[in-house]
Order: C-alpha cells, then sequence, then structure tokens
C-alpha cells in the first residue's frame, strides 16, 4: 500500500469526535491507582500556543474525568509567560513520589530565568506537577542550577523521560539539556528518595569520567532519552541520544546506555558492529527514542529513530531523509547489538513507499497494543503523515507479518508524536492541530491489535500552536 498519488490509503477519517472525559473516566487504573483514588489523566502540549498576548509561550491541555484543564506559566512556579518560552516542548509521566499516582513533569525549554536574549536558545525550566484523587498540582520547579551550573543557553527540558533508575519503587525523572556548553547533558532528580524538585546528578559526554567520551560542542547528547531495565535487573538504564554526535560524520548521531549501578557507558552508532545501517552525514542516529519488551522475555530492548537515513536516489540538499528506526534487544548482561534489526519502508511486506522526506522514525512508543505481553512499535512518519506498526512476538521479537500503516491527513504532520495509553493509540498532526485516537483490541501473536476503523478525533487546537507537539 503506498502514499504517492492514488496509491496513498485514505486517510483516517474522524466521524465522531471522542467524549474526553467520558473515554478517560472508563480507563482500568493501575491497583495502585485504584488504592489511592488517583485521577487518570491524558496532557497535550501546544508549545507555540499564545499565553496573555506573548506569542510561543505554550500550553499544556490536560483531560481528566471533571473535564479539561489548560495550564500555562501563570501561576507556576513563580514563572510569567513569555515570548518564545515553548511551555509544553516536552512532556512526561512517571510516579516521582511513590504514592502509586501517576506525575506530569512539563518542559519549557525556552524559558529564561533572566532577561530573555534575543535570538538565543533559552535556559530552559521543568515544571513538576503531583496526580492525585483531586488532580495535578504543582510540587516544584527545577533548572540547571539544580545542577550546580550557571544558566546558558542549555534548553534544559528539551527532553525528558522517567524510569525506576535506582530500584527503589519510585520513578526517577531524567532531564535533557541538549545545548549545555561542550556538547550537551542530561540532569536525573529523585535519585534514593530525594524529592524530584532537589538537586540532581548531570551526566555529561565526559563527566563523570566513567562516561569517557570526547565532547562536541553540536553533539545534542540530551536530545532524545529513554528509560529501559534492558538487563532485567530491576533498575533502569539510561538511553541517552546525541543526534548532532558524528566525529567527521557530522550529524550520523550517536546513543549512549548508561548503566548507574556499574559506572558504565557504552555508545552505539550505526558503525557499532553489529548494528544495521551506516552511518552518514545527517543521518541523526538518536533524534527519538523508545524503550520496550518486544520479545517477551522480561527485559526492554531499545528503538532508536534516525529519521535523517537517506534510501532513495533521489535525495534533495533541503529534505530530511527517508529514515529508518534500528532495534537493539536486551539480555541478561544489557543491551546487545547482536541480532540488532533495521528497520525501513524499503523492507519487503513492509507497506508504504520510502520518500526522500517521510522522516520515517522522527517519533517512536512502545506498548502492549493487542494484549499478548510484548510489546509492538510504533513509529511516526510525519513527513508522510502516517504512522507505522510493528508487532512484537516472543518468538524473535518484531515481525514485518501483519504490519500496519496509519495515514492521517496530508501535509498536516500526523506522527511528529505518539503514545500508547491503556485507552489505546493516541496520533498528533501538530500541523492541523489534531489528536486522534485509534482503539484496539486483544489478538495475541503477530498482529498490531490496532482498528484502523475506530479512529476518532480526541482533541483539537490552532494548528499555530503545535497542538499535540508532545502527549503524555
Amino acid at each position: 500500500m503506498g502514499t504517492i498519488g492514488s496509491m496513498r490509503p485514505p486517510a483516517l477519517l474522524a466521524a465522531a469526535a471522542v467524549a474526553v472525559p467520558t473515554m478517560i473516566a472508563s480507563l482500568p487504573a493501575s491497583a495502585d491507582a485504584q488504592a489511592t483514588t488517583c485521577q487518570p489523566f491524558v496532557a497535550v502540549a501546544s508549545p507555540y500556543a499564545p499565553v496573555d498576548g506573548q506569542a510561543h509561550a505554550g500550553t499544556v491541555t490536560v483531560f481528566t474525568p471533571a473535564g479539561r484543564t489548560t495550564l500555562s506559566q501563570a501561576g507556576l512556579g513563580g514563572q510569567t509567560p513569555e515570548l518564545n518560552d515553548s511551555f509544553g516542548a516536552s512532556l512526561v509521566r512517571g510516579d516521582f513520589n511513590g504514592d502509586g499516582c501517576d506525575d506530569l513533569a512539563v518542559g519549557a525549554s525556552e524559558e529564561f530565568l533572566g532577561a530573555p536574549i534575543p535570538d538565543a536558545d533559552g535556559n530552559g525550566v521543568v515544571h513538576i506537577l503531583y496526580g492525585s484523587a483531586k488532580g495535578l498540582h504543582l510540587a516544584g520547579t527545577l533548572d540547571v542550577t539544580r545542577l550546580g551550573r550557571k544558566p546558558d543557553t542549555d534548553r534544559f527540558g528539551a527532553a525528558l523521560a522517567a524510569g525506576d533508575i535506582d530500584g527503589d519503587g519510585d520513578d526517577e525523572l531524567v532531564v535533557g539539556a541538549p545545548g549545555i556548553e561542550g556538547g550537551g547533558g542530561i540532569g536525573i532528580f529523585g535519585l534514593k528518595k530525594a524529592k524530584p524538585y532537589q538537586n540532581g546528578t548531570l551526566i555529561t559526554q565526559d563527566s563523570p569520567s566513567w562516561v569517557g567520551q570526547e565532547l562536541g560542542a553540536t553533539d545534542q547528547f540530551g536530545a532524545a532519552i529513554a528509560v529501559g531495565d534492558f538487563d532485567g535487573d530491576g533498575r533502569g538504564e539510561l538511553a541517552v541520544g546525541a543526534p548532532g554526535d558524528g566525529g567527521l560524520r557530522f550529524g550520523a548521531g550517536q546513543v549512549t546506555i548508561i548503566n548507574l549501578k556499574t559506572r558504565y557507558a557504552g555508545p552505539y552508532t550505526q558503525e557499532s558492529p553489529n548494528v544495521k545501517g551506516l552511518g552518514e552525514k545527517w543521518d541523526s542516529f538518536g533524534a527519538a527514542l523508545a524503550s520496550g519488551d518486544f520479545n517477551g522475555d522480561g527485559r526492554d530492548d531499545l528503538a532508536i529513530g534516525v529519521p535523517g537515513e537517506d534510501l532513495s536516489m533521489l535525495v534533495r540538499g533541503m529534505d530530511y531523509g527517508d529514515g529508518a528506526v534500528n532495534v537493539l534487544y536486551g539480555t541478561k548482561r544489557g543491551l546487545s547489538a547482536i541480532g540488532s534489526e533495521i528497520w525501513t519502508q524499503d523492507i519487503p511486506d513492509i507497506k508504504g513507499v520510502a520518500r526522500y522526506s517521510d522522516r520515517f522514525g522522527s517519533a517512536l512508543a512502545a506498548g502492549d497494543l493487542n494484549g499478548d505481553g510484548d510489546d509492538e512499535l510504533v513509529i511516526g512518519v510525519p513527513g508522510e503523515s502516517a504512522v507505522q506498526i510493528l508487532a512484537g512476538t516472543k518468538t524473535g521479537g518484531l515481525t514485518r507479518n501483519h504490519n500496519m500503516l496509519l495515514p492521517g491527513p496530508r501535509d498536516s504532520d500526523f506522527g511528529a508524536s505518539v503514545a500508547v495509553e491503556r485507552q489505546g493509540l493516541v496520533i498528533a498532526a501538530p500541523g492541523i492541530g489534531r489528536v486522534t485516537l485509534v482503539k484496539t483490541q486483544v489478538k495475541k501473536g503477530s498482529y498490531t491489535g490496532v482498528i484502523p476503523e475506530s479512529a476518532s478525533t480526541l482533541a483539537t487546537g490552532p494548528a499555530g500552536s503545535l497542538y499535540g507537539y508532545a502527549l503524555s
């Protein structure tokens, strides 16, 4: 099923909008959430939304069973919405205080802590909101000073991730700051039962010393982050993308796996042994990351977006790339490139046609969509305005069998962000300000479980606001 001209399948239609509060109220809560009567939510970011006349200040819309609430920096952590703050540049959900309720972290990567500097990247802040039976409330606000640094063009909060890194039962918050001087960095907050808004641990490519990498000013270490238990020991490891890294191959990209317990940092590129593909300039290996258990062995695996990968013969200089996704599998010794895979739309039986501006792999998400105990991989293809879905299996991991291509409205950036929720697959088209829900069903085996005909509009917002740029 192709995507060029008349070969393009009909776009997913939204015949009727979902009643969001009703939909969220029907979510099956976790046992912990039921015990503490937590209020479930879905968060949709609009980082370019105007606030109080300030363009691109940003908002986040939170949907709960009680209705919807629009958050901005007004009243959060003493901040005032300002021009180009980009509140909502990133979102992540996690249980940061261990009470069984989901909490929410919101990045405003272009916020300045002092007077804004024209045409400069922002310092960045992250707001942490605790969940409860009554909804979300502000717990604290972070900036780079919590890592012992003075604010600079850090873009602190450009990426966020959450997971239990130290095995203490609650989630740690990981904040990407790809603009930190020297090539970027990440901050880890909440280790050893500390509050997530207290001082954190800074990791860069050469600090602590055991990370042992060379710095590159444009590496963007921390532009993408994922947490996964790749060795199955009950503690999460970190995957940190540096899509601008690459040495002489500018922008080829690198991903570093960091294990705090063993003080190990291992880099992967498309030049690494057993990693499929060939590292080339501007591939952006590591621009997107997602962890999930694709083969059902109890260990997380890692999907790595390479949206700049060139496959077509007719590549034009200003086009971004056909795109690819590398997948590495977890073992008892940690993540391994042995048996790794590369997925593109050039592979036989994979639906769709690779084009030089598809940006396949720009967004990634993982989750058990078909209810068989292993995770599926959701791949955003925003240049094609589509989403590709690969089924996970217990007999070898991801498979091309029954793969699915979900097309959206043309030129809408459909697939620029994706999320797996309990109620199904959520797909954003920030180019037109639409978020779509596609329901799923139990269908065990090499099936995705996705029901394309169930697609309906979850929510809409002004197109110029990048409504749906981030989801949680």
